[in-house]
């Protein structure tokens, strides 16, 4: 966990380190200890234990493949970053079902529709009952074989009562085929409402055979469409190199496999290779591409001191680095794990289609009945024929199979999406929320500017020389790992100042900071920290207030108990804050900027960059209040921020989006996270979530058009009129076709262009 930061005026809030081990100190994000590390430990396979998840009801959880009890659907592994390998064996074991019940049902096909070519009838050639006995011992292995995991589902269902897609499906397949079992070995048994005018007893074996056959191809496809979301995964964990090139004691090199690195190695990493780990450049110049976490396609220069991301690709320079961060600890992994874990998270929008599919179901089984009782009753010759087909016909065409699938393939191609913008989302609940905010919550340092302040401004209010004022404050500064402290240590180096030996270093939160040099007590922080230690400002405060009109920081310096100095520092501007504010105010998004800092210097900001409002001064828990208070108001509020002291307001936001390039604790507080730490991709991320909601509101369209269009044609209503029927071969298809069409039109997000 990183230090408390120090309460300097403008950057009591915010927190970088800059130490030379740990991902957030450098900017690289990390995500804290990702969930069941255990299963990272190496060994084979055989040693791990893999947990299966549903993709519609992520609160279901087994050891090992299975269905999901609620709605029935094939569970998937949770890989883990690192866990290459990929269970394929629902696949796998549905494509066999599909292939052996096509090479039975279409010379089941060809037996039954024989009667209806043109010329000599089949059954004149083999007589009807040798006919009937064929199509039996080709539907047997089709209904009975490949069907099996859809009964064994469907009595899952009812055992759970938690009726579903595969209810239906298991009703209407086996209907149809032990009817027509027991039509074809005792046909005696039926009643002449069974018969046609030639006395025969109809049999569906090819209807069940085909609907078997179209059911389990909609099942391949589904989980053929479900492994190639992971695509993004697996192309993220492919970016990592497999070997590194180790510099050994005796500065000799060698060639080791990647999980052999450990922290502390220095490896060399030659032009054109990709950056092993994460680690930190000793040696070497180098411009380094980092679109693959970033999204952007400009390299950044690094140099001695600089931060590299493994799986990175070097440019023309040789760089020496030593490894920080490796295996799951490594930026890579992490964003592989967030990426994971937001795949099989679940949207809201999912709530309300669990809600549809559960009194969808049995309203299904009624309607199928009530069409039974009626086409017995009131409908033509053969009537009970009539009547059992239709209601076969409705339990097939009105079954949800793409309801199963509409949001979470549009959540999960939408996240690997995201994760190549560098937008990584923690959870389905985030990309929903995001599109529907009104109001950016910003913090200044870090997230607005660049978070790297320089020392501008340096002035003495007594007779001390202003370079002995900076050697006393860089003295002071220097037991502090803060930015700003950062900034005034380089500042007066820089300037010709040696920072003195100071001690007794303690700091006042949101404050400031004391010490002592030699007997003399020094301090430097803002003005209620000159009121807590009873020193006047006097006339130094209207000098404050025109450097903070300048966008400075100003800090006061107390040497001896009087007032004896000001210190100004800039905080840049992030080169892409002007266009995202500009974008932001373009989507109809009211922009506030929180900060610690004096009214002054935000002012100062907010006017460059246009921002709505300014909300100064804040201490680190006044931040809640202040999101708490727009939301109040009746906004939705989406914050940014990257210190640790941003955590509770990230949390407290209906979406906390954290900078890449910053905290731990911010990153696990928020549910977005930017790699590059560019307010611009805020913007994507927006674009990116109302481009999934539309997709997933299509894929809802096209779960239920089809059975809504096709339930009142299959139960008989309109045969009265226009002579209308639906096959259950039909059903079947038009079902099929529903799945299809959820699959492509959700794969479409792959090519979603959020700078259209």
């Amino acid at each position: 966990m990183p230090k408390k930061p120090d309460p300097h005026e403008s950057h009591h809030h915010h927190q970088h380190h800059h130490h030379p081990s740990g991902g957030s100190k450098h900017g690289i994000p990390s995500h804290g200890t990702p969930p069941h590390k255990d299963h990272l430990k190496k060994g084979k396979p055989s040693d791990q234990i893999t947990i299966y998840t549903c993709p519609m009801h992520p609160e279901i959880e087994k050891k090992g493949p299975g269905n999901c009890p609620i709605c029935g659907m094939s569970l998937e592994p949770k890989l883990l970053p690192g866990e290459e390998t990929e269970d394929l064996h629902e696949l796998k074991d549905m494509q066999r079902r599909f292939a052996i019940s096509v090479l039975f049902t279409l010379p089941l096909l060809a037996l039954s529709m024989g009667d209806l070519l043109p010329g000599q009838p089949i059954s004149g050639f083999i007589g009807s009952k040798t006919r009937v006995f064929l199509e039996l011992a080709l539907a047997t292995p089709v209904c009975l074989w490949a069907a099996f995991p859809f009964y064994q589902r469907a009595l899952t269902s009812i055992r759970n009562k938690s009726l579903n897609m595969f209810t239906l499906i298991g009703l209407g397949v086996s209907v149809s085929f032990v009817y027509s079992l027991i039509a074809a070995l005792f046909p005696g048994v039926f009643p002449d409402s069974f018969r046609s005018k030639e006395g025969e007893v109809a049999v569906y074996f090819e209807a069940a055979a085909v609907i078997t056959a179209l059911i389990l191809l909609g099942q391949v496809l589904e989980l053929r469409a479900r492994t190639k979301t992971g695509a993004a995964i697996k192309l993220l964990l492919g970016l990592a190199p497999k070997t590194a090139r180790r510099i050994r004691k005796d500065g000799q090199d060698e060639d080791v496999p990647l999980e052999e690195i450990q922290v502390g190695d220095q490896l060399r990493v030659r032009p054109g290779e990709k950056i092993p780990v994460d680690g930190l450049v000793l040696e070497g110049r180098s411009l380094v591409d980092e679109s693959m976490v970033s999204g952007e396609p400009i390299p950044v220069e690094k140099t001695e001191g600089s931060l590299v991301v493994g799986g990175t690709v070097n440019g023309t320079g040789a760089l020496v680095i030593q490894a920080e961060k490796v295996g799951s600890d490594t930026l890579l992994s992490r964003i592989v794990q967030m990426v994971a874990e937001a795949q099989r998270s679940k949207a809201p929008i999912q709530k309300l289609a669990d809600q549809v599919a559960a009194w969808f179901v049995p309203m299904v089984i009624v309607v199928s009945i009530l069409t039974f009782v009626i086409w017995g009753t009131v409908g033509p010759a053969p009537k009970m024929a009539h009547a059992l087909i239709n209601a076969v016909a409705v339990l097939i065409i009105a079954c949800p199979c793409a309801l199963g699938l509409a949001t979470p393939m549009s959540i999960m191609v939408s996240t690997g999406k995201g994760a190549q913008m560098g937008v990584l989302f923690k959870n389905a609940e985030a990309i929903e929320l995001l599109c529907k905010v009104n109001t950016l919550v910003v913090d200044k340092t870090g997230t607005l500017t660049e978070g790297k302040p320089k020392l501008v401004h340096v002035e003495s209010l007594g007779d001390r020389p202003e370079l002995q004022i900076l050697a006393m404050v860089a003295g002071l500064e220097k037991a502090s790992e803060h930015p700003l402290a950062q900034a005034i240590v380089e500042g007066a180096i820089d300037r010709g100042a040696k920072p003195l030996n100071v001690s007794d270093f303690q700091s006042q939160t949101g404050m400031g900071v004391q010490g002592d040099y030699q007997g003399t007590p020094i301090a430097l922080g803002n003005l209620r920290f000159l009121q807590f230690l009873g020193v006047p400002a006097g006339e130094a405060e209207n000098k404050a207030e025109d450097l903070r009109g300048q966008g400075q920081t100003v800090m006061f310096v107390v040497i001896d108990g009087k007032l004896a100095g000001l210190i100004g520092v800039a905080d840049p501007i992030k080169e892409g804050s002007p266009e995202a504010v500009e974008k932001l105010h373009a989507e109809g998004i009211r922009v506030v900027m929180l900060t610690g800092d004096s009214e002054g210097t935000a002012k100062a900001v907010a006017s460059r960059l246009q921002i709505d409002e300014v909300v100064a001064d804040v201490l680190p828990d006044q931040k809640v209040e202040a999101v708490q208070r727009f939301q109040e108001q009746g906004h939705v509020v989406a914050m940014a921020g990257d210190g640790i002291n941003d955590a509770p307001a990230l949390a407290k936001a209906e979406v906390g989006i954290a900078m890449g390039t910053g905290t731990d604790i911010a990153m696990e507080s928020a549910d977005v996270t930017l790699v590059r730490g560019d307010l611009r991709g805020i913007v994507r991320a927006r674009t990116l979530s109302r481009a999934t909601m539309a997709n997933i509101k299509q894929n809802l369209f096209f779960a239920f058009v089809y059975n809504a269009m096709g339930i009142p044609i299959a139960a008989g209503l309109f045969y009265p009129f226009f002579g209308l029927l639906l096959s259950p071969v039909l059903a079947a298809a038009a079902m099929s076709f529903s799945s299809v069409s959820v699959i492509l039109n959700a794969l479409r997000l792959k090519r979603f262009n959020p700078d259209k």
